[in-house]
């Protein structure tokens, strides 16, 4: 079964920097359909998607990380990183990643295939 871990979650300042990575198991499957995303979900808030890259390199970033989050993928290695700086108390959430085809409302959706998780804390 294809399995994403995550790592690079952790607490830091504001203004401070975390580096989050996605690590898939090889897909024995056709996966060209899908794509890479990186979701959050703070307590009391709804799922959002952060950042999206497809699999010619087309990226999405919410607004409320623009300028500050870059997410970059190595398809041959089957991974995803989001390199996230000047981070803000409100950046604060667990965060996914996803390897879907479809955008998600849920974290995690009932499709595709996500991460555990990985919690993310910026103190002020």
């Amino acid at each position: 079964d294809v399995q994403l871990v995550e790592s690079g979650g952790g607490s830091v300042q504001a203004g401070g920097s975390l580096r989050l990575s996605c690590i898939a198991s090889r897909f024995t499957f056709d996966d060209s359909d899908m794509a890479w995303h990186w979701y959050r979900q703070a307590p009391g808030h709804e799922c959002e998607l952060v950042s999206r890259i497809s699999n010619d390199g087309d990226t999405f970033y919410a607004d409320s990380v623009k300028g500050r989050f870059t997410i970059s993928q190595d398809n041959a290695k089957n991974t995803v990183a989001l390199q996230m700086s000047s981070l803000k108390p409100e950046d604060t959430a667990v965060y996914y990643c996803a390897r879907t085809t479809y955008i998600a409302t849920l974290c995690p959706a009932v499709f595709g295939y996500w991460g555990q998780g990985t919690q993310v804390t910026v103190s002020s």
